[in-house]
């Protein structure tokens, strides 16, 4: 049976990449700080620290990392706590965690990873230095890491824009903020868990054997399209 680590599987986007692969009978090995779903196969860590990392010998044939932060301050209210937090959450965290399993992926016949960043790194929007800093390393990984990786691992990443997780709840609890974020996209709609996820899962499997060190936007349309 196929495995595939979920980091950051009990919410939003990575819950929904772990339900997929689950449902497509896949074994799934589900990470973070609390199995939310009572998976199975958990893995109790803290990307934070890498102490907490627990090992196994199977082999990987994809891994996800989906944790994430969303920091959104005027620039002259940032401080370097707030980019150093977003860096060790957002590029640290997938580092650390590449490391740790680097081998199991290795020890598949081919295999991929799955990274995230975000709409903000290419568009360039007001109150989104730190996190779009962070976001901006995770393509600069993505890229070089499916160089290095090349032939046996494939790395891609994917940008989404606002996406109704759990991350994401202040920026859309009323039903003016949720409007506003429609309006912003060119197909009316913020995104859902489920539209992000299933391209996670194409690009995990073999179906998208010929990508490697691309960041695919999913964004409604938000930073390529303009209709008005």
């Amino acid at each position: 049976m196929e495995s595939y680590l979920i980091v950051g599987s009990g919410l939003g986007i990575g819950n929904q990449i772990a339900g997929i692969l689950q449902k497509q009978n896949k074994r799934v090995w589900g990470a973070g700080r609390e199995n939310r779903e009572n998976l199975p196969d958990f893995l109790c860590l803290d990307v934070t620290k890498p102490e907490t990392f627990p090992s196994f010998q199977e082999p990987l044939r994809g891994l996800a990392y989906c944790p994430g932060s969303i920091t959104l301050k005027p620039f002259k209210s940032l401080k370097d706590e707030d980019f150093l937090k977003d860096f060790e959450i957002n590029v640290l965290g997938a580092f650390r965690i590449i490391r740790h399993f680097l081998p199991n992926l290795q020890a598949s016949e081919t295999s991929s990873i799955v990274l995230f960043s975000t709409v903000a790194v290419q568009m360039g929007l007001p109150y989104h230095a730190s996190i779009a800093s962070a976001k901006g390393a995770i393509e600069g990984l993505t890229r070089s890491l499916a160089a290095e990786f090349a032939p046996k691992i494939r790395v891609n990443g994917i940008a989404p824009s606002l996406t109704d997780t759990p991350l994401a709840g202040k920026l859309l609890d009323s039903d003016t903020k949720k409007k506003a974020a429609e309006d912003r996209h060119p197909l009316k709609s913020f995104g859902k868990p489920e539209d992000v996820a299933s391209l996670a899962v194409w690009l995990l499997e073999d179906q998208s054997k010929f990508v490697t060190g691309q960041v695919w936007a999913v964004d409604g349309g938000m930073g390529s399209v303009k209709t008005n």
